[in-house]
């Protein structure tokens, strides 16, 4: 299944390729004072497309599409809503 993601950091994002597995991270939103613990959401994902930048300012981050199962998908799908996502390149 295809998944888009807005990865926080765009900069992270231009260095990935089609064919690249990268493990996605999420670091929940802390409240102000409070310590969020960050987790991995995908291990090995496929990245499948990386959209070409719409103009977004980089504070926006950046879309990146990877193929992965289903359910992966739908933990990554609410884990973008609650979390600011990261990849590292596996």
């Amino acid at each position: 299944m295809s998944a888009p993601v807005r990865i926080a950091d765009a900069a992270t994002v231009r260095l990935l390729r089609p064919g690249d597995r990268v493990d996605v991270i999420a670091a929940p939103h802390a409240p102000p004072g409070g310590e969020g613990g960050a987790r991995v959401v995908a291990s090995g994902a496929r990245v499948a497309e990386v959209p070409r930048a719409d103009g977004d300012s980089p504070d926006a981050g950046a879309l990146v599409v990877l193929s992965v199962p289903r359910a992966t998908a739908a933990t990554l799908a609410g884990a973008g809503v609650t979390s600011r996502l990261a990849v590292t390149v596996c």
